[in-house]
């Protein structure tokens, strides 16, 4: 299923067939990437013994009909808007109207300050713009690996990126930004969401258009460089949705 798309004034041949899932799948219980303690997602049947109706199949039940419990700051790739700092009431399925962006990918070491933590900086992204600013930004941060998939995060102080590495992608014009990590902030900053209100420049003008996705996971054989990106989300009055991020290689 081919399409084209005008990149950079120069059509280029997408195959929609050819998709590159960068979301993080979902199990019930502790097989996942968890952060911020959160609890673990649960799926369930629902049973109704009195009407001798049980929600899955293996157990005698006609259809599998499951219940779930999910936290999506927590469990897994989600997409979040400035609802998810913000007093006023702004949903995900409100912010979040176009689904299809150009976007680039590139790899990153965090870099090691001398508190110990390990942070994206400015300066690692300041030359990725040469040629042009993508509406999206997907961060694979290295070393990459499966573990990322179900590495628990909570207590560990995983990377972040700092503030003004996040302001500088704002003054590029990047809409949206993804990455691999648990958050664009530090995991314990006593409330400050330096990087959450510099990307979305919150309280003083809020880009109500704009979102960040945790936790995607990039596998290594996927090059760095250009895409046609698609978010996927659920239609939440939410800050935020469980999300499935795509990729799509773009051919001259």
């Amino acid at each position: 299923m081919q399409a084209t798309v005008q990149f950079l004034d120069q059509p280029r041949s997408v195959d929609l067939a050819a998709p590159i899932d960068i979301s993080m799948p979902l199990v019930s219980g502790e097989g996942n990437a968890n952060c911020f303690y959160a609890p673990y997602p649960e799926f369930w049947p629902v049973e109704a013994p009195e009407f001798g109706f049980i929600g899955d199949t293996n157990r005698g039940g006609a259809v599998n009909f499951y219940n779930l419990k999910i936290n999506p700051h927590g469990n897994g790739t989600h997409t979040e808007c400035v609802g998810h700092i913000a007093r006023e009431k702004y949903t995900i399925h409100q912010c979040l109207r176009r689904f299809h962006f150009f976007a680039k990918l590139v790899s990153v070491w965090p870099q090691r300050l001398d508190n110990g933590d390990r942070v994206i900086l400015r300066q690692q992204l300041e030359d990725l713009f040469v040629t042009h600013v993508p509406e999206a930004l997907v961060i694979r941060t290295l070393p990459n690996d499966e573990r990322k998939l179900h590495q628990n995060y909570s207590g560990s102080n995983p990377p972040y990126v700092h503030h003004e590495a996040i302001a500088f992608l704002v003054e590029r014009g990047v809409q949206h930004l993804l990455l691999d990590l648990p958050s664009v902030d530090r995991e314990e900053d006593a409330g400050a969401l330096l990087g959450h209100k510099a990307f979305w420049q919150y309280p003083d003008d809020p880009r109500s258009e704009c979102t960040i996705t945790e936790l995607i996971y990039v596998p290594s054989e996927v090059p760095d460089g250009d895409y046609l990106l698609n978010i996927q989300i659920a239609s939440l009055e939410l800050d935020v949705s469980p999300s499935k991020p795509v990729l799509y290689a773009m051919k001259p």
